[in-house]
């Protein structure tokens, strides 16, 4: 089921195509937060709400820190699925869709492995207040073992996009959230004669239904239904696919993960604020919240890569070039619109999530600080999905790398805790990373380097 012709992504008008490759990934990236937006609801309807939510903000960073090579994998997809597909070479896309499932897997076997064993270690070094420390382990440790579904069903998401079927990981996504919807008041209340089980019971829902998507995607690539058809054959390593796949992907791999463990050590700077659960559950709070508003950067940013990757492989540089420079415009644009409504209803918006008016109070502050830097990122977005659509990921490397550790987090550091700014001072100190890593962004895009193709 491809959502976009193979013909409109190299011929038809650029705006409306990034909008149909788009809105399926839009939804998706909704009922995806649906699942933190589903387990922050609930948790926060728990007597022990303040610490139960700080718990799973506390969690993610450390989730998405040891996901970050897993995300190497699918950019690396994403490069050469869409440029064989868009050169003609459909078994050449097979074997490296093949190469990148594989690679998830035997990755996702190591992580459930390691952030099983290792999860109290690295909770205890953030020095959290004891209650929240044990929940989030008592979350972390369920999460992992769930890991190669969960990554399974992340490069099943790439793999299509690249294709141009943007509407099959929606479906996909959209059956395993409905399912997580009903299933986490249950686990985490105690319904129908199940125990309570609060964060276990939300880990525990989220890593049901993720496999359950993981088994739906295997499925339908290795029947064909998706227009990719995998063999066992083409999980079998082959070294050059390997080596192409790991030049892409390494890069973004180090930028994500660099990115990841600059938001670990960000929990550890908001941890030593002062009420550091009150900060970090509002932060968990109002990043879901702004999460929501980049759903549709987001679905822009793939069908930038698509469409980009796709016309680079067809040997049309024009075209690449004008749904790059189109397709940041648009993403700003967007985000400055979200942007005046978001800071207009933010108490409205914390509110629905907890019922702890500190909570409540020192969310909205976050919003009002961070919310100038917002439309910047849509211009840092939009000019990584062009560099990740040709499969040039060092520059995204570099950006990333600049964003969170050369700004990001000394300006948090400086202004919320060396000149005693506290919540506020890092607040602000994250819209200013945003602002100067889209300038950054933009003078790197200048250079052209994203016209190259990665293929043969």
């Amino acid at each position: 089921m491809r959502s976009v012709s193979k013909e409109q992504i190299l011929n038809g008008p650029i705006i409306k195509t990034l909008f149909l490759l788009g809105w399926p990934i839009m939804v998706s990236g909704l009922l995806y937060s649906a699942y933190t937006l589903a387990d922050t609801f609930w948790l926060g309807r728990l007597e022990e709400s303040k610490y139960a939510v700080a718990a799973l903000q506390i969690s993610w960073p450390i989730i998405f820190l040891l996901i970050a090579v897993a995300f190497g994998f699918g950019t690396a997809g994403v490069a050469l699925v869409s440029q064989y597909t868009g050169a003609k070479k459909h078994k050449e896309a097979n074997k490296a869709a093949g190469q990148v499932i594989s690679l998830s897997l035997v990755y996702g076997v190591s992580i459930a492995v390691i952030g099983f064993v290792f999860s109290p270690f690295i909770v205890q070094s953030l020095g959290l207040e004891q209650e929240v420390s044990h929940l989030a382990v008592l979350y972390l440790r369920i999460y992992f073992l769930g890991s190669p579904s969960v990554f399974c069903s992340f490069m099943f998401g790439f793999i299509m996009r690249a294709y141009g079927d943007t509407v099959t990981p929606m479906i996909v996504e959209g059956i395993a959230v409905i399912l997580n919807i009903i299933i986490d008041p249950i686990l985490i209340f105690g319904m129908f004669g199940f125990p309570r089980m609060g964060v276990v019971g939300a880990g525990l829902a989220t890593v049901l239904t993720q496999s359950l998507a993981a088994s739906i995607a295997l499925y339908l690539l290795f029947k064909g239904k998706v227009g990719i058809k995998l063999k066992l054959s083409h999980l079998k390593p082959d070294k050059e696919k390997i080596k192409k796949i790991l030049r892409i992907g390494i890069p973004a791999s180090i930028g994500e993960s660099s990115t990841a463990f600059g938001f670990f050590i960000l929990m550890y700077v908001l941890a030593r604020l002062p009420d550091s659960t009150v900060v970090l559950a509002a932060y968990g709070v109002g990043d879901r919240i702004i999460s929501l508003v980049f759903i549709s950067i987001n679905g822009l940013g793939a069908g930038i890569s698509t469409i980009l990757g796709q016309s680079l492989g067809a040997d049309n540089i024009e075209r690449a070039g004008e749904v790059a420079k189109k397709g940041i415009i648009v993403m700003f644009s967007i985000l400055v619109v979200c942007a005046v409504f978001l800071v207009l209803f933010r108490a409205e918006a914390i509110g629905f999530f907890i019922n702890d008016s500190e909570v409540v109070n020192e969310g909205a502050n976050f919003i009002k600080c961070v919310i100038i830097g917002i439309p910047f990122f849509g211009l840092f977005a939009g000019i990584t999905a062009s560099f990740r659509g040709s499969g040039h990921n060092v520059p995204t490397m570099i950006l990333d790398l600049l964003r969170l550790w050369g700004l990001r987090i000394p300006l948090a550091y400086f202004l919320g805790l060396y000149l005693g700014m506290n919540s506020t001072g890092v607040w602000i100190g994250m819209a200013l990373s945003n602002i100067v890593g889209a300038i950054v962004a933009l003078i790197l895009f200048g250079t052209g380097i994203w016209k190259k193709k990665v293929i043969e």
